[in-house]
């Protein structure tokens, strides 16, 4: 099999070196253009940092994308020019920035999910049946914990995870988000679905959710270990990307959960 020309955008980030290093090893894809918001004089796989633009993505065939949402957008645009595909694991968009990253994948194909974890996906499906199978008297909140350097809360895993509740009740999700909690040792149970965020250490991924009717409670959990749990996610996700047409896909089309 021909290999997958790669872009990797924000590479001086956590994830951004983690791609590098896992992108190295797999053998589906050659590494082709690195980015970021600044010009570095620094090579990684012998390839230097470009800023976003379309002599840098011109060589790639898939971005992957780990940033902040308006880097996003900026090489989102580059990328529907170029008709490149591009796989985004950058969370904390507004409603204007989804709608616009909706309107882009009509014309490239796009998979952007809040947690690349084959585990983490599982857990969001499994607390969607979950939450259709426990009636109105089951209570829930949802509980995160990452390092100390993630600015957004909560989580876009964790709003992954608040999103399966309100799918399992057939409910707008944005009417159901409750109360959001930073560093809080405690949280209560709520009629909406109240959010807990803890930024410490350098943990890499905590979730866990739960349902309280009072007289029992159901949690669901799961816990990251290695940050190439996420690189490898991406990577098994832009190769699945790669065959596919223009489109706005999630890890769940990729698994292929009912």
């Amino acid at each position: 099999m021909k290999k997958i020309n790669l872009g990797i955008t924000g590479c001086m980030g956590r994830m951004g070196q983690q791609l590098i290093k896992s992108s190295k090893v797999n053998h589906n894809f050659k590494l082709k253009t690195l980015t970021e918001n600044k010009l570095i004089n620094k090579r990684f796989n012998g390839i230097k940092p470009e800023l976003n633009t379309e002599i840098a993505f011109k060589k790639t065939d898939v971005i992957i994308d780990f940033t902040i949402p308006n880097c996003t957008l900026e090489m989102l645009k580059i990328a529907a020019k170029l008709k490149k595909k591009v796989v985004i694991g950058t969370t904390g968009f507004t409603k204007k920035e989804e709608k616009l990253i909706k309107k882009y994948s009509k014309k490239i194909p796009i998979l952007k999910a809040g947690n690349m974890s084959l585990g983490v996906n599982l857990l969001m499906y499994l607390t969607e049946i979950a939450s259709k199978s426990l009636n109105s008297r089951y209570l829930t909140k949802v509980f995160e914990v990452h390092h100390k350097h993630k600015k957004d809360y909560p989580s876009g895993t964790a709003l992954m995870l608040g999103r399966g509740i309100a799918d399992g009740k057939s409910k707008d999700f944005n009417k159901l988000i409750g109360k959001k909690f930073l560093n809080k040792k405690s949280f209560p149970y709520g009629k909406k679905i109240n959010f807990n965020s803890i930024r410490k250490g350098e943990i890499i991924g905590e979730h866990e959710v739960k349902f309280s009717s009072g007289k029992e409670i159901i949690s669901l959990n799961h816990e990251a270990f290695d940050r190439a749990l996420y690189s490898d996610g991406a990577l098994t996700a832009a190769k699945w990307l790669f065959s596919k047409k223009p489109g706005l896909y999630s890890m769940r089309d990729l698994l292929n959960f009912s």
